[in-house]
C-alpha cells in the first residue's frame, strides 16, 4: 500500500470495536414508568452503574439517545491504565498527598476491578496485561517525569525511569507504569449489558432524556414523551445535558482526537505509549484476524474547532509511516473528550444541593478506569452515603477554584466562537462538489449546505439548539460540531452527541428556507 493509497483510505471512518461487535436492539421506551433508579447514558459508566448496583435491592432503568455502547465507549483506544500523563506530581502539588492518594487508589483498583469482573463472569475481552509509558522528546518535561515517577512510587504504583522506548525515534525521558492492561471495551460491556438485563435492570434504547423536574422526586421527560418518576437519577450521558444547576456548560469543554488502525510489516513490540507534549501521539496494538492492528492516535482540538479535520487523520498515517510498513488502514476513527477545569473528573453528587441526583463526567482521555471508578464511587455513595475516593472526584471541591485561570480563558475561547460564528463573512453561493459542504448567507439567513454523493441538496440551520453557537462543518466525519460545548449533528439534522437535545432544523428543499427559521418545536 503506498503512500498516495493511504491518503485516498475509507472515506467512511469506522471504529474497529464497532465493527468487531455485534450490533443492539434493545426496545424504545414507549410508556411512563417508575423505578428507583434511573441511569441517563448507556456507555461505559451507564452500564458499570448498573452491574455495581444489582445486588442492591433496586429497580433501575438505563435509558440511551441512540444506541447503547456508540458513544465515547466505542470510539477509544481503550487503555486500561491509571497512567494518565504526568496527573499525580499536578494533583499533589495543586491538591495534597492525600487527594493524589484517592485518585491512584480509585484507578488502580479500577484495572483490578475489571479484571476481577471479566474473570468472574467469563467475559472474553482480550484482557492483556502491558506496561504503559508516557515520553517526551523534550528536555523541558525530563524534571516533571522524574518528579512523576517519585511520586507515582510513593503513591503504591510501580513506576520507573527509562530512557527509550522501541521505536525509530529518539526520547529524553519516560515514566513507566507496570500492572496496566488494554482490553475491548464493547466486548467487555456488551456483556455486562446482557447480565444486567437478565437480571431485571430496563434498558432503552433511542430513548432520549430531553428535561429533568425536581419535585418530591424526579421526573424525567423523553424525546418521546414518556415519563419516568425516579428517587435517584445518575447523569452519565458524558456532557451534561441538564443547565439548570451546576454551571457545567462553564465548566467543561470538549476535545476531539483521531485514531487510524494499521496493519504493518513488522511486529509492534508491545506496550501502550503516549507522549507528554504535542502534537500528542498514542501508540498501542490489538489482536485482529490471527494478527494484529497498530492504533496510532493523537491530533487532539476543540471540537467544532479543528480547520481541515481531514488532515488529522494524514498527519497520523504520516507518523506511522515513519515508523512501519504500512500495508493497510482497515480503520480510522475519531472521539471526542470531556475536558475540565482542573484536569479531574467530576463524579458525584450534581450540585452540593441534589442528594439525589448524581454525575460522572469529565474523564479527559481516561475513559477506562475512571469510568469504572466512578460506579463504584456512585454505588458507594447511593448506598452507603459515603466513599473513599468522593473527595478528590468532588463536582463540588473547593480546589477547582485554583482553576479560576482555566475557568476565565475557556469561557472566553466560547464567548469568542458565539461572536465569531455570528459576525463572519459567508459566502453567497453553494458551488459544492458532492460529500462537501459550505455555511452560505441566503436571503440574508446563515444556512448550512451539504451536497450528498447523488448532488442532492442538505439544508440546516446552523444554530446549535444547546446554548445558541454556530456550527462550523466537520470534514472528516461529515457532521456540523459545535465550538462551543460539542454537540454534533448529522447533515440531515440529527444530533450524532449532546449537549443538545433538539435537532436541527432542516430541509432538502432549497425553496423553504424561510421554514428554518420559523418552524416550531
Amino acid at each position: 500500500m503506498n503512500i498516495d493509497e493511504q491518503k485516498n483510505f475509507k472515506k467512511t471512518p469506522e471504529s474497529y470495536w464497532i465493527a468487531s461487535t455485534e450490533t443492539t436492539n434493545y426496545p424504545t421506551l414507549n410508556e411512563d414508568i417508575n423505578v428507583d433508579i434511573l441511569i441517563i447514558g448507556g456507555g461505559f459508566v451507564g452500564i458499570s452503574c448498573a452491574y455495581q448496583l444489582l445486588n442492591e435491592g433496586f429497580k433501575i432503568a438505563i435509558i440511551e439517545a441512540n444506541k447503547i455502547l456508540q458513544g465515547t465507549t466505542g470510539y477509544t483506544t481503550a487503555k486500561v491504565t491509571s497512567q494518565h500523563g504526568l496527573i499525580y506530581n499536578k494533583v499533589q502539588s495543586q491538591m495534597g498527598k492525600e487527594l493524589a492518594q484517592q485518585y491512584a487508589d480509585a484507578n488502580q483498583n479500577a484495572i483490578l476491578e475489571i479484571k476481577r469482573i471479566s474473570e468472574e463472569n467469563n467475559i472474553q475481552c482480550d484482557y492483556v496485561h502491558q506496561p504503559a509509558f508516557t515520553y517526551t522528546q523534550q528536555d523541558k518535561y525530563i524534571k516533571q517525569i522524574e518528579d512523576e515517577i517519585k511520586i507515582a512510587t510513593e503513591l503504591g504504583i510501580k513506576a520507573s525511569y527509562v530512557d527509550e522506548i522501541p521505536f525509530n525515534f529518539p526520547i529524553k525521558a519516560a515514566v513507566r507504569f507496570d500492572d496496566q492492561a488494554q482490553f475491548h471495551p464493547r466486548k467487555y460491556l456488551l456483556a455486562l449489558a446482557n447480565l444486567v438485563q437478565n437480571q431485571d435492570v430496563q434498558i432503552f434504547e433511542n430513548t432520549r432524556a430531553v428535561d429533568i423536574e425536581d419535585d418530591n422526586g424526579y421526573t424525567i421527560t423523553t424525546a418521546q414523551g414518556n415519563k419516568i418518576t425516579a428517587n435517584k437519577v445518575i447523569i452519565a450521558s458524558h456532557y451534561p445535558f441538564y443547565n439548570k444547576h451546576g454551571m457545567y456548560f462553564a465548566r467543561i469543554y470538549m476535545e476531539r482526537s483521531y485514531i487510524v488502525a494499521i496493519k504493518a510489516k513488522e511486529q509492534y513490540p508491545g506496550g501502550m505509549y503516549i507522549s507528554e507534549e504535542d502534537p500528542g501521539r498514542s501508540l498501542r496494538s490489538q489482536s485482529y484476524d490471527n494478527g494484529e492492528l497498530i492504533f496510532v492516535g493523537g491530533e487532539h482540538h476543540k471540537t467544532g474547532q479543528g480547520k481541515s479535520t481531514v488532515k488529522h487523520y494524514e498527519t497520523l498515517i504520516d507518523f506511522a509511516n515513519s515508523l512501519y510498513t504500512v500495508e493497510d488502514i482497515p480503520f480510522r476513527w475519531s472521539t471526542q473528550d470531556c475536558m475540565t477545569l482542573d484536569g479531574l473528573p467530576y463524579v458525584g453528587n450534581f450540585t452540593a444541593n441534589t442528594p439525589n441526583l448524581y454525575i460522572a463526567t469529565g474523564f479527559q482521555k481516561w475513559g477506562m478506569t475512571n469510568s469504572t471508578a466512578s460506579s463504584i464511587i456512585l454505588k458507594d455513595l447511593i448506598v452507603h452515603g459515603k466513599s473513599p475516593w468522593q473527595d478528590v472526584y468532588n463536582p463540588s471541591r473547593k480546589t477547582i477554584m485554583a482553576s479560576a485561570k482555566n475557568f476565565i480563558v475557556e469561557n472566553y475561547n466560547v464567548a469568542e466562537q458565539l461572536l465569531d460564528g455570528k459576525l463572519s463573512q459567508l459566502p453567497g453561493d453553494a458551488d459544492l462538489k458532492p460529500g462537501d459542504a459550505k455555511v452560505l448567507k441566503v436571503d440574508g439567513k446563515r444556512v448550512g449546505v451539504y451536497r450528498d454523493r447523488q448532488g442532492n441538496l442538505h439544508l440546516v440551520n446552523t444554530t446549535c439548539t444547546h446554548m445558541g453557537c454556530e456550527l462550523n462543518w466537520n470534514s472528516a466525519e461529515e457532521s456540523w460540531d459545535c465550538p462551543c460545548h460539542g454537540s454534533r449533528f448529522t447533515y440531515e439534522g440529527k444530533i450524532i452527541s449532546g449537549p443538545a437535545v433538539r435537532p436541527l432544523r432542516a430541509s432538502n428543499d432549497v425553496n423553504t428556507i424561510d421554514k428554518l427559521f420559523t418552524e416550531d418545536y
